[in-house]
């Protein structure tokens, strides 16, 4: 099972607070594994018992993966909160695949990956 480091921090950006939404499942497992999910949706509600945030600009503090549960028209607007973060990566998890956003990430340094986060913890890619 891949651990975190103590405090490793994790945005899961379009966070649900329904128990069978992939996006769900990604707070409850990253939490599982180690990490300090941060579940993030306009409506700012709880998560598997974490509170939300309402934006990404709303994170206090640095965070290591942003994973990604929203479609393009969403995320195209994200693209300077989440260079004001400054992510180690994020994640385009199935559906949710965005090549123009994506490429402008890695422009500025920013790893990208298109995987699932639910597999890669799952599986120690993490």
């Amino acid at each position: 099972m891949t651990k975190a480091v103590p405090e490793t921090k994790a945005a899961v950006l379009g966070a649900s607070p329904k128990e069978d939404r992939y996006s769900f499942k990604a707070v409850h497992m990253l939490k599982e594994h180690g990490f300090v999910p941060l579940p993030i949706h306009p409506k700012g509600h709880a998560v598997d018992g974490i509170d939300g945030l309402k934006s990404l600009a709303d994170i206090d503090g640095d965070i290591d993966t942003l994973t990604m549960y929203v479609n393009s028209a969403i995320s195209d607007k994200e693209f300077d909160n989440i260079l004001s973060l400054k992510p180690r990566r994020v994640i385009f998890n199935p559906g949710s695949e965005n090549s123009a956003l994506a490429q402008k990430l890695s422009d500025n340094g920013i790893e990208v990956v298109e995987a699932c986060t639910l597999v890669m913890l799952q599986t120690g890619q993490y």
